[in-house]
């Protein structure tokens, strides 16, 4: 009996040891790794870099392992434990005196130490409801690392894709400055030969300056989303950040169409995941609040082993001991009905939140494939404008030069040309906005 006691509380002190174990390698922190000088990073490149390096993502993934260790605590407590216990009494030599039909007789109270064990297990229909609560706890940290996850990813995608842009606007205007000063030159050029009044030229010339303090304040603006990147990435500022994709790859007819391609599943959506989770968590707080009114069963052995230190003493302490009991309630003045109606009227109101948002998406999915549709239509517009107008600005500016065109048509070509150029810009933003928001929408990483 004495073996199989200690063989028991052997195991148990083991599986402990292991789950211990387990949640402390989870808990250990990840090695940074040393930052190189240079990266060169394609956008999956740097979503998987920022994965690696995010600690907002490190405790979500601890969070998920708290989760599971809270799981083992609600069940072990329905587990057998087992403790052992050892007391030693000295009571200095005290002689009890004993009266048994008149006669009186002393008995000698000598030193005694004690060892026992004491297997005990209870269960009840919460504790049960308790540790499926935990796996459904468990399933919406995960969700939660996931969407913290795919939000980190938009997050890059969103700041990656504005560095393009901007870089890709700036190109732009450095195209359009030089334009305005081949203008500025042959308009100058006329005017010192008398063709032309020198009004012109230095109407180009503010324009030439007001292009330059735009392209100025672009780059300034490139240099603060890159440096937006880099926090996310988690990098040093001074470590110089180079992206290998394009711009054009991403506004290609190919990622639009296959996006309004896509089939939405309201199922697959994250914020819909932990609304269901929501609402399974308030069936089981149905179901426990019902069992409120069960039974506890509970089970219980005990060894005891005295040992007299000298003569004399009373061996009234048996040495095994098991207890069985059963514990039902019967009355409660309305308290666990009251707990019951208040659980179930939680699960209504999880269910309404659930159906209501399942409405709203289907909802915002119609909106964001029509707001992608919409700006896609726009842009190739947009790009075949201003395909156009450098063909009209070149061909004017070359009847400038040969003396066949007016100061007002060149002019009116240049101002069509800027004019054309920052509707462009403004349409290939609103293209990058609505693919990133569907994208987002359909989880896309």
């Amino acid at each position: 009996m004495k073996r199989k006691i200690l063989l028991m509380a052997m195991s148990m002190m083991t599986l402990g040891l292991v789950a211990s174990d387990h949640v402390m390698d989870a808990t250990r922190p990840m090695k940074d790794q040393e930052t190189p000088e240079v990266l060169s990073l394609s956008l999956k490149e740097a979503q998987d870099y920022a994965v690696r390096q995010n600690r907002t993502l490190r405790n979500a993934s601890l969070a998920v392992q708290e989760a599971y260790a809270q799981r083992w605590q609600t069940i072990a407590a329905m587990l057998p434990s087992v403790d052992a216990s050892y007391n030693y009494s000295n009571y200095f030599g005290y002689s009890a005196e004993l009266s048994v039909m008149g006669r009186t007789s002393s008995i000698s109270m000598p030193n005694v130490g004690q060892f026992g064990v004491t297997a005990a297990v209870g269960i009840n229909g919460q504790g049960v409801v308790g540790a499926l609560l935990n796996n459904v706890a468990i399933d919406m940290k995960k969700i939660n690392l996931e969407k913290s996850e795919t939000e980190l990813r938009n997050s890059i995608l969103s700041s990656y894709v504005s560095v393009l842009a901007l870089q890709s606007i700036t190109q732009l205007l450095d195209s359009s400055l030089m334009n305005i000063e081949q203008l500025h030159e042959m308009t100058q050029s006329a005017v010192n030969a008398g063709a032309a009044e020198q009004t012109t030229a230095d109407q180009i010339a503010v324009r030439r300056n007001a292009l330059k303090n735009n392209i100025n304040s672009q780059r300034r603006t490139i240099e603060l989303a890159m440096n937006t990147l880099k926090v996310q990435l988690d990098v040093p500022a001074e470590t110089e950040v180079i992206l290998t994709d394009s711009l054009e790859d991403m506004l290609s007819a190919e990622r639009v169409l296959s996006l309004l391609g896509e089939d939405f599943n309201k199922e697959s959506n994250l914020n819909y995941q932990l609304l269901e989770k929501q609402v399974e968590l308030a069936k089981r707080n149905v179901h426990m609040a019902g069992w409120a009114y069960g039974p506890t069963v509970s089970l219980a052995y005990n060894y005891s082993k005295q040992k007299y230190y000298g003569d004399g003493g009373m061996r009234m302490t048996p040495p095994n001991l098991v207890q069985f009991s059963v514990k039902m309630p019967l009355w409660s003045s309305g308290k666990r009905a009251a707990g019951v109606v208040e659980k179930k009227i939680a699960l209504e109101e999880a269910k309404n939140n659930l159906n209501e948002t399942g409405d709203q998406l289907a909802i915002q999915y119609r909106q964001l494939r029509y707001n992608l549709t919409n700006a896609y239509e726009t842009y190739m517009n947009e790009r075949e404008n201003i395909a156009v107008t450098r063909r009209v600005f070149r061909s004017a500016t070359e009847k400038f030069r040969y003396g066949t065109s007016s100061n007002l048509e060149l002019t009116n070509a240049s101002n069509d040309m800027i004019s054309v150029q920052s509707t462009y810009v403004q349409a290939m933003l609103e293209l990058v906005n609505a693919q990133m928001e569907l994208q987002k929408f359909l989880n896309k990483k």
